[in-house]
């Protein structure tokens, strides 16, 4: 839908009378208590969507929630083309990736992890008595989980995160 500088939707009425489109069409709040758990799910975590095309109409990005219970892990699994952001809220996140689960690295409170399209992996709480709570984001409006059956390597490959301004890694 595009908009005038006004904030009226094309066809509606600018005669100062019409309810201008953002009211319904702008921004939304969801609360925390109003989050959908009918969202694509991996065995060992709680998804909940907040925002997606089904409750906002959202055409580009995911964003909820997921919790994973002291010393869980979850499936292995991929979300397809999609690109995911996990930013650790509470616990400590422990995630291993690739063909056989054989790297592994991780985060903790106010760490953000990517994970590329088609990379297979897996979320393990690091703590055995402590939840590990995150907010994910994806780069779609829908959710896509594809549930592998992988068998892990017995001792996964530490890896530092690497970027330009940390060529020789960070934990």
């Amino acid at each position: 839908m595009s908009h005038d500088h006004d904030g009226h939707s094309d066809g509606h009425a600018h005669d100062g009378k019409a309810t201008p489109a953002w009211k319904h069409d702008g921004v939304r709040v969801i609360a925390a208590h109003q989050l959908d758990v009918n969202t694509a799910q991996t065995p060992g975590m709680n998804r909940a969507a907040a925002i997606d095309f089904a409750r906002v109409g959202a055409q580009k990005l995911w964003a909820g929630t997921v919790t994973i219970h002291a010393d869980a892990k979850t499936g292995a699994h991929h979300h397809g083309h999609l690109e995911s952001v996990i930013y650790v809220v509470r616990g400590r996140a422990r995630m291993r990736w690739g063909e056989k689960l054989e790297f592994t690295a991780e985060a903790g409170p106010g760490d953000f992890i990517y994970v590329p399209p088609y990379v297979p992996h897996q979320e393990i709480n690091a703590s055995a008595t402590e939840s590990l709570e995150c907010v994910l984001c994806r780069s779609d409006g829908e959710a896509v989980a594809v549930n592998l059956d992988i068998e892990p390597v017995e001792k996964p490959e530490s890896v530092l995160w690497v970027d330009p301004t940390h060529p020789h890694g960070g934990v």
